[in-house]
């Protein structure tokens, strides 16, 4: 059962996609196709893009996301960007995508570690996880997640800030990222069932329950009712389909009947 009514959000991660010029308007055309209430919506453009996304986003209520910050706050790290650099630019950044896991080798400690980098400078974290199908196949996927969310908290615990109360998990299985394939609903759920268990032994359980998880595996209008039926699941990491306004349109209607379903829960409890 559900202690705090946790936020819906629906979070478009464009990757290496759209130039400055492209980004911007198309920004604009996803938040006037989704003024939807109670509903959080957050842009990660790429880097170049995060200054003309947020000008076209000005008057909306909707937040511009990075897609990754550097684990150090300055230093020779040429093509890097410090979190502090962000400021002004964005008020949120994913850390852990699973493709910075693959391509750059991230390790959980090293995202931790950039997760402290986002309290820092005030950036929301939204700290990725999840299993490659080797791993689900094997039975080892909430074994995985568990280990990867552990190991990062634990450095950030440990740094003396405890786990930031504004922190995001978003569970993306790897197998499911740009193949097609989807999770059903109820492994979403058990895995975020899994997350705030973890969570809950690194914080408390008042604190776990509270944090926001949420799907992120080749989402589409199609496919984003399923996971927002299960009340473990509160939001979706969009992917390609967040490049296209319509799909992003009808992903956070659907999304909006979900925050109006606990808004009544939660006046009538």
């Amino acid at each position: 059962m559900m202690g705090h009514m946790r936020p819906v959000i629906i979070c478009a991660n464009w990757k290496m996609s759209t130039t400055p010029a492209e980004a911007g308007p198309l920004a604009r055309a996803i938040a006037d196709a989704t003024d939807v209430p109670d509903v959080l919506r957050v842009i990660c453009p790429p880097y170049v893009a995060l200054a003309s996304v947020g000008d076209a986003l000005v008057g909306t209520a909707v937040s511009v996301g990075a897609q990754n910050v550097h684990h150090e706050t300055r230093g020779a790290y040429t093509g890097e960007v410090s979190a502090a650099m962000l400021a002004g630019l964005a008020t949120w950044s994913i850390v852990g995508h699973s493709e910075r896991r693959r391509d750059q080798h991230e390790s959980d400690e090293l995202i931790g570690r950039k997760v402290i980098r986002c309290v820092e400078a005030g950036l929301r974290p939204m700290l990725c996880v999840g299993e490659l199908l080797e791993e689900r196949e094997a039975g080892r996927a909430v074994d995985t997640v568990a280990a990867q969310l552990r190991a990062s908290l634990e450095v950030v615990a440990a740094d003396g800030g405890g786990v930031p109360h504004d922190l995001v998990v978003a569970y993306e299985p790897v197998w499911a990222i740009g193949s097609g394939r989807t999770a059903r609903g109820a492994d979403a759920a058990e895995m975020a069932d899994a997350i705030r268990r973890t969570i809950a032994a690194i914080t408390s359980p008042r604190q776990a329950d509270a944090i926001p998880v949420l799907y992120g595996g080749s989402v589409t209008s199609a496919s984003i009712g399923e996971f927002l039926d299960e009340a473990a699941i509160d939001g979706a990491l969009v992917g390609g389909a967040s490049l296209k306004a319509d799909e992003m349109a009808a992903i956070v209607a659907r999304a909006g009947i979900t925050a109006a379903a606990r808004s009544e829960v939660t006046a009538t409890a």
